[in-house]
């Protein structure tokens, strides 16, 4: 990347969960004042615990259903990085009213609070799922199914709202829909933990990890480092063209449950060899999952610039270290 983004005062919200804490580490690191906005329904107090004493850092405890703290929140705010979400399929689908509560409520508290601040920006996370089952691949922005779940309803709710915005009040917004996001400071507990994590994490204790369904099903994984580089690109994006849209931030390449498995496992062999001789169980699939998502990241090449450093593989040789340090016993 040939510039960064610096001297600015960006709000990251979720900001002690693992990707908000990323991009608050990320950021403190180019010069920028940072506030982390989270209720610690899901985050993690000890991600945002090395930068408790930083001069440029402050966190602001709270939640986003809130409207008079999201009014707080932003005020002085140039930038606003929008990672606060209940991101569980299976949690949607046993609490679909806390899900909605938090995914659109809460967004939209916080879209309006940032319009009525003179917010320069509101760069939010969008997801994958919205894809729902269009079968179409790779996944284009334009081309989307009918949601799968309550969790996807909600984010593409926020799709409609954010442009709604810009249309009425002229607020820029930019949505990144992730596709399965890996890397480190990824819990690998409770039921609704994500698959990279909770494979390792049983793969570390000698334990065979569960695959839903017969391993076939597909995912566009995509390292953490390639989701701070798009949230960047977005909060510098000039080109009119490049605003009040949404992009997919993703690796553009296709890996099976099973393939994923076999590649974090060899990973994970380098620290611990006991692992490589590890096999996997398979279980039903879950409800409300898509068989194949893969994305088509043309458009942020194109608008954004956006380049992913890291493939499936050199991430997980990445992130592996990460969870051999952190989650062996």
């Amino acid at each position: 990347m040939e510039h960064s983004l610096r001297h600015a005062r960006i709000l990251i919200t979720g900001g002690a969960g693992f990707i908000g804490s990323n991009l608050v580490e990320y950021f403190l690191a180019r010069d920028n004042e940072v506030v982390a906005l989270d209720n610690f329904m899901t985050g993690r107090r000890d991600n945002l615990a090395g930068y408790a004493a930083h001069p440029a850092f402050r966190l602001l405890e709270g939640d986003i259903r809130d409207r008079q703290l999201c009014r707080r929140a932003v005020d002085g705010i140039d930038y606003i990085l929008h990672e606060a979400a209940l991101g569980s399929v299976p949690r949607s689908l046993r609490d679909p009213v806390t899900t909605t509560e938090v995914n659109v409520s809460g967004f939209v508290n916080l879209l309006f609070a940032a319009q009525a601040a003179g917010v320069k920006r509101f760069v939010y996370a969008a997801s994958s799922s919205t894809y729902g089952n269009s079968p179409a691949l790779p996944k284009r922005e334009e081309t989307i199914g009918k949601p799968l779940s309550p969790y996807a309803i909600t984010k593409y709710v926020d799709e409609l709202f954010a442009a709604n915005f810009t249309e009425l009040y002229g607020i820029e917004t930019i949505g990144l829909r992730y596709f399965n996001v890996f890397g480190r400071r990824q819990d690998p507990q409770g039921a609704y933990a994500a698959v990279v994590p909770k494979f390792a994490a049983a793969l570390l204790q000698h334990r065979p990890p569960v695959i839903n369904g017969d391993g076939s099903y597909s995912r566009d994984f995509t390292y953490i480092d390639n989701v701070l580089q798009a949230n960047e690109l977005a909060l510098l994006a000039e080109c009119p063209e490049a605003l009040n849209t949404v992009y997919n931030i993703a690796g553009g390449e296709r890996t099976t449950l099973l393939q994923l498995f076999q590649a974090l496992r060899d990973s994970l062999g380098r620290f611990d060899p006991a692992v490589v001789a590890i096999e996997p169980q398979y279980g039903p699939p879950r409800p409300g999952d898509i068989p194949h998502s893969l994305a088509d990241i043309g458009k942020a090449r194109t608008l954004l610039g956006y380049r992913p450093q890291f493939d499936v593989q050199t991430g997980l040789r990445q992130a592996a270290e990460w969870y051999y340090r952190h989650l062996a016993e």
